[in-house]
């Protein structure tokens, strides 16, 4: 415990407190901005488990706010969980991390949740925070809200038969589409937004249930402005904390082509799970073709980039058309 040290002086954790952080496990679901630093506090606070969800892999623009990563990470196209899961064991190795390179959906929250005491949202889409929010509130886990863009980020703390849950405070499609792609960010504004994440999951873990804070928080670091909403009663009409409907769970969200937005990208998932030794003999004959042991990319001559997973999924970069990326899809992997 001597690693831990300077927490335990701190009043509110002490030695028991440590403790219980010890025998906790979470949920961080995204590896990039967000989940980087909520993963990279926690590990160091000594919490017994992280489980790491994570789709995508390391690129060049991700360094600029993504603390877990390095130019190696780039240059060796890692997958965001496995270089996060490499940088946290190599900085607390008493931790148990566990690193998965998929999707967080409908076809596999349930299994990501079990055993889990808090889920930790590092999420960039409404689509999934709705998923994460139903199952969690379905399953009475709390749900740790964060979202960041620009210089603006917002965060909340939902606990199941406590508080309202997200559908509550914000409306599903009322996003403005403003993406860190499309806007950009600054990474002081993840640091804030995550350190409120991860301080109300130690309040939480440590029983401090008093301590926790009872606003849903909206910061704006450039323009000096700070908001906190109430956490009223839930709303009577909500489908998930009160109707428990739980919409999120009913939809497909493993659907077979998703616009990645502001990424230029489709990912399509048809296939659950291919092979990167066959299909980079496949491929290497019509494209420059570069294997990891995590994924295969594919250059073909029309501008348009392949990333195929193990697990089926497959990016095709340089188009944001649906149909198009689909017919490439065809003609290179075929059904």
């Amino acid at each position: 415990m001597n690693r831990y040290a300077r927490q335990m002086l701190f009043n509110p954790i002490g030695e028991e407190g440590q403790q219980k952080l010890a025998d906790s496990s979470v949920l961080i679901v995204g590896a990039g901005a967000l989940g980087g630093v909520i993963a990279n506090q926690l590990a160091r606070a000594g919490l017994g488990k992280i489980r790491l969800i994570d789709r995508d892999y390391v690129e060049l623009t991700n360094l600029q706010r993504q603390i877990l990563f390095d130019e190696q990470d780039v240059e060796k196209s890692v997958p965001k969980a496995i270089a996060a899961k490499n940088k946290l064991q190599a900085s607390n190795s008493d931790i148990e991390v566990e690193a998965i390179v998929a999707d967080a959906t409908v076809d596999n929250i349930n299994d990501l949740i079990q055993g889990i005491d808090v889920v930790l949202d590092g999420t960039d889409n409404f689509s999934t925070r709705f998923m994460l929010n139903d199952i969690c509130f379905k399953h009475g886990i709390p749900y740790s809200y964060g979202g960041v863009v620009s210089s603006r980020g917002m965060t909340s703390f939902f606990i199941p038969e406590q508080t309202p849950c997200l559908r509550c405070m914000i409306s599903e499609g009322a996003g403005d589409g403003q993406t860190c792609d499309t806007v950009g960010i600054i990474s002081p504004i993840v640091d804030i937004i995550s350190s409120y994440q991860v301080t109300e999951t130690i309040k939480y873990l440590t029983g401090h249930f008093k301590n926790l804070r009872q606003t849903f928080k909206t910061i704006d670091i450039w323009s000096n402005q700070q908001f906190d909403i109430k956490l009223a009663q839930p709303k009577k009409e909500c489908l998930t904390c009160q109707q428990h409907i739980y919409p999120a769970l009913k939809k497909t969200m493993n659907e077979e082509a998703t616009i990645l937005c502001g990424r230029d990208t489709v990912q399509i998932h048809k296939k659950s799970e291919m092979n990167l030794v066959k299909w980079k003999e496949r491929l290497e004959t019509i494209a420059n073709v570069t294997r990891t042991p995590f994924l295969l990319k594919a250059q073909f001559d029309n501008n348009i980039d392949f990333v195929i997973f193990s697990d089926g999924r497959v990016l095709v970069q340089g188009t944001e058309d649906i149909v198009k990326a689909r017919t490439l899809y065809d003609r290179y992997i075929g059904s």
